[in-house]
Formats: structure tokens, C-alpha cells, sequence
């Protein structure tokens, strides 16, 4: 059943894509798609906007683990683990971490416990203040208004769970029917700590959103004033495509998204361009992050012959 109704509405949203897409087909055509200095500078926000979320990732399983954790292996193992996106399900990007854990003789269970805390940070972080800001944007627009106040209540569950009570029933009831064992209550942060991490997740979604800024402002001459809803559509385009557990990174689905909260802003054409020209700097960020995990890897091998 969950997966009928996934299906169904990632169905529904690479319709309405593909019509907008035929619709402007002919205009899209007569666009001078050349790439610029704003190119190479939103491809490279891409890749540190990950690096950013893999060293505050690192030091949340710090935080839980009170074990030293550098910087750099942080990032090294977010950006493998970043990688395997493309995997349906998020299933690449989770296992990934928990093998790294075990490696390093950290819990399973606590290395699970990073990474909700990490999507749970990344998805509020990129819904709730975002949506706060396209309803400021748009003012008395009732149709655009109505639907984010819609998607603002479904993030109440969200934001609930970091609270540390909350967060410690679910995580162990899941704990005693999966692992058919208590959780501890060190391996959950305090409320005050909590906080602190939501704060910092705001940080790649700002680096994320001064990316697609320079994209909208070269392609479809965005203004000022433009800049940061463009911002917030692109952050609430990527979690929803996270949430799309069932297409590889999200494939479509974030392009829809960003097009229907962008198009007031650039029109609906220009938000199609913005939206297929980020997709493939993004691809390119990836190739790039690709590359850094693997200096990174070799490097952390050649220290490890050396001693």
C-alpha cells in the first residue's frame, strides 16, 4: 500500500512536470543555455554546501559517540555515503555509515541514531523555515499560501521528534522490535544540543540557496528580491525529493517542486531552465565530490602504510 501510493503521487508530479516541460518546449528551445563563471561557482557551493552537512554529521556522531572523529574522515565518508544516493530508498546512503561505524567500533544503533538526526535536521531545516519564507514572499497569494500551510503541518510530527523524549519512545520502541534491545539514553542529545545542530543545518541550505541564486540571476536575470524565496523553493525541492525514497537522488521529483514554488518569481519557463540547468550542475558537484573521496581515501591509506 505505501508503495502504491508513492508510486502514485511521484506519478502525479512528473506529470504536471512533463506538461509544463512540453507546454514551454519551443521557448526552452530559443534559450542560450551557455555556462559561465556562475557555472563553476554554484557547481563548487554544491559541493561544500555536502561537505558542510558531512562534518556536522561527524560531529553529532561525536557528540553521542565521545569518540575523536576528524574532520576530514567526516566528510571522506559522508561524500561515499552521498554517493550512493542514486541507490532507491536511501538505503546505499544509511548502510554505508553503519559498515564505517562497525569498522570503527562504534554501535550500530548509534550510528543509526547520527543519521536520523541528521535527516531529521536536514528535512525541518529545509521545510519549516523555507516555507516560513515563501509565505512572507508571496504575501496574500491564498492558492500558494494554502498549500504551504499544508505542508507546514505535516512537519509538526518532525519537529516533535527532536525533542528528546519524544525521540527516545519511538527510537526505543523501534530499538526493542528490531534490535530486540533497550537503547540507552546517552546515545540521544539534549534539547539545548538539538537546537544548536538544527541552527547549523541551516548552513548548507544557505550555501545550497546562493547556488541557485547565481543560477536564476545568469539564465533568467533574477533580481535581488527573487534570490532568497528561489533559495527556499530549491531547499524544500530537495527534501521532498529525499522523501521520494523510490527514485534514485530524487530523479524529476525535485525539479517539479522547485518549478511550482519558483514560477512565481522567473515564470514558469525560466524556473524549467533553473531547475534542469542546477540538476546537471549538480551531477557535475557529484563527479566532483566523487573524485575528493577518492584523493581523501588514498591519502588516509598512505598514512596508514607510513605507520
Amino acid at each position: 500500500m505505501r508503495g502504491a501510493i508513492a508510486t502514485l503521487i511521484i506519478g502525479v508530479v512528473a506529470y504536471f512536470f512533463a506538461r509544463s516541460l512540453s507546454e514551454n518546449w519551443d521557448s526552452l528551445r530559443e534559450e542560450d543555455l551557455s555556462l559561465g563563471w556562475w557555472a563553476l561557482a554554484a557547481t563548487v557551493l554544491f559541493v561544500l554546501a555536502v561537505a558542510v552537512s558531512g562534518l556536522l554529521w561527524g560531529r553529532i556522531v561525536h557528540r553521542l559517540d565521545d569518540q575523536p572523529i576528524t574532520a576530514t574522515e567526516s566528510i571522506r565518508v559522508h561524500f561515499s555515503s552521498w554517493l550512493l544516493k542514486y541507490v532507491p530508498g536511501q538505503v546505499g546512503f544509511v548502510l554505508n555509515k553503519v559498515v564505517w561505524g562497525q569498522r570503527r567500533g562504534t554501535s550500530r544503533l548509534l550510528v543509526l541514531i547520527s543519521v536520523v538526526y541528521e535527516n531529521a535536521f536536514l528535512l525541518l531545516g529545509s521545510t519549516v523555515p523555507m516555507l516560513a519564507i515563501l509565505i512572507v514572499a508571496r504575501g496574500d497569494s491564498v492558492e500558494i499560501t494554502g498549500t504551504v500551510w499544508v505542508a507546514l503541518a505535516a512537519m509538526i510530527p518532525l519537529a516533535l521528534m527532536t525533542h528528546p523524549a519524544v525521540f527516545h519512545r519511538v527510537v526505543a520502541l523501534l530499538g526493542k522490535r528490531t534490535l530486540k534491545r533497550p537503547v540507552p539514553r546517552e546515545y540521544f542529545l539534549p534539547f539545548g544540543t538539538t537546537l544548536g545542530f538544527q541552527s547549523a543545518f541551516l548552513i548548507p541550505r544557505i550555501i545550497n540557496g546562493v547556488g541557485i541564486a547565481l543560477i536564476a540571476g545568469a539564465l533568467a536575470g533574477a533580481g535581488p528580491d527573487s534570490w532568497v524565496p528561489l533559495g527556499a523553493a530549491y531547499a524544500i525541492a530537495g527534501a521532498v525529493g529525499i522523501m521520494a525514497v523510490f527514485v534514485p537522488s530524487g530523479l524529476g521529483v525535485r525539479e517539479a517542486v522547485f518549478v511550482l514554488f519558483a514560477a512565481p518569481y522567473v515564470g514558469t519557463e525560466k524556473a524549467i531552465i533553473i531547475a534542469l540547468v542546477a540538476r546537471v550542475l549538480a551531477t557535475i558537484a557529484d563527479a566532483v565530490i566523487a573524485g575528493v573521496y577518492g584523493i581523501l581515501t588514498l591519502t588516509l591509506k598512505k598514512r596508514k602504510r607510513r605507520t
